[in-house]
């Protein structure tokens, strides 16, 4: 996110009262660290963004991650460094203006690109690569990973990539993800006020599954990529996070059932999260009512599925669930099973 100390155009606290309003558990506000949006009102200093936003938290019990945005428009492109320790540290000498513009040197060398990442190298900073193949990309690059991308991924500095930014789903970052197994990040990238864009959905973000609500907790999650992304309806995860999360959303519970006659096995499915999961059922006997096995986990509902006829019970049956809705890769939905213990 962005506020007026770069090319935003509201005050830190404002991000402060939007991330309070939306529940969330922890923010960073990443101003650019080569452009002042208004530099004759408003003094260069990118530590200020962070001292502001953690004074309007304070006693709020949301947590600020100080972080800046590197972003020039050539190789390697846009990047965020989280947990930085001082903002102003970061050089951006491959500019020759950013104040109210965007002008970079003409004779710009690798040596000016590759600065600000060396101190984030040097701050442990968490570096990622944000939306890739945007508008100013240079097409001759098909891969959009570039040999700058290797080096810094070589140099241990860039650890995750942006997935989803201001609500788009990126599949190139994704498959990008997969591939140098980075992070899974999901940002709003949000200039203005957040809540006209996502007035009937909710802002993309970030699930952190960290051992503690601290910077630290969050910055060591980070590291071992255990992220999810949240956008619109969708869930987008490793297989590994992606199945923990779901069984930790969904319950279920088994009984047998003497239905006048015909044995069936009653399953309630109950989903404990605010995410409708849009799932494909299958088992070793039919399911009743579901046309094609298919329904929808409505959020905090529970959903009744009805096996049958089970003439003879066994000690357990598995059941099958594709959940359409969460993404383990760019072409693959979660699939995961219940096994069903029968009293007998």
């Amino acid at each position: 996110m962005h506020t007026v100390f770069s090319d935003g155009h509201v005050w830190p606290s404002f991000r402060v009262n939007e991330a309070l309003r939306d529940g969330l558990d922890a923010i960073s506000i990443t101003e650019h660290i080569d452009y002042e949006g208004f530099p004759d009102e408003i003094k260069k200093d990118y530590n200020k963004t962070y001292e502001l936003a953690t004074a309007a938290a304070k006693n709020k019990n949301l947590l600020i991650i100080p972080g800046i945005e590197i972003s020039p428009r050539v190789p390697p492109y846009h990047h965020n460094a989280l947990f930085v320790t001082d903002a102003n540290k970061y050089p951006s000498e491959y500019m020759k203006d950013g104040k109210k513009k965007f002008i970079m040197k003409p004779d710009l060398t690798k040596a000016q690109l590759m600065a600000p990442f060396l101190e984030a190298k040097k701050q442990q900073a968490f570096v990622f690569y944000n939306h890739p193949s945007y508008s100013w990309w240079d097409k001759k690059d098909t891969t959009v990973f570039t040999q700058f991308h290797h080096e810094l991924l070589d140099q241990g500095i860039m650890a995750g990539v942006e997935v989803v930014n201001s609500g788009n789903y990126n599949i190139l970052a994704h498959r990008m993800a997969m591939k140098y197994n980075l992070t899974f990040l999901g940002n709003s990238d949000e200039h203005y006020d957040l809540y006209p864009r996502y007035a009937d959905t909710h802002r993309p973000m970030t699930l952190v599954f960290a051992k503690d609500k601290t910077a630290e907790g969050i910055k060591q999650a980070l590291i071992a990529r255990r992220t999810a992304i949240y956008v619109d309806d969708f869930i987008i995860a490793r297989q590994n996070e992606a199945e923990q999360f779901f069984k930790a959303a969904v319950q279920l519970t088994s009984k047998k059932i003497d239905r006048k006659g015909e044995p069936i096995l009653e399953i309630k499915l109950s989903n404990n999260s605010d995410i409708p999961f849009k799932v494909k059922a299958t088992a070793q006997y039919d399911i009743e009512a579901f046309p094609g096995g298919q329904t929808t986990l409505l959020p905090q509902q529970t959903t009744t599925l009805i096996l049958k006829a089970i003439w003879k019970y066994p000690a357990k049956t598995p059941l099958k669930l594709e959940v359409y809705n969460i993404l383990v890769s760019a072409d693959e939905v979660l699939e995961t099973t219940f096994d069903i213990a029968i009293d007998q």
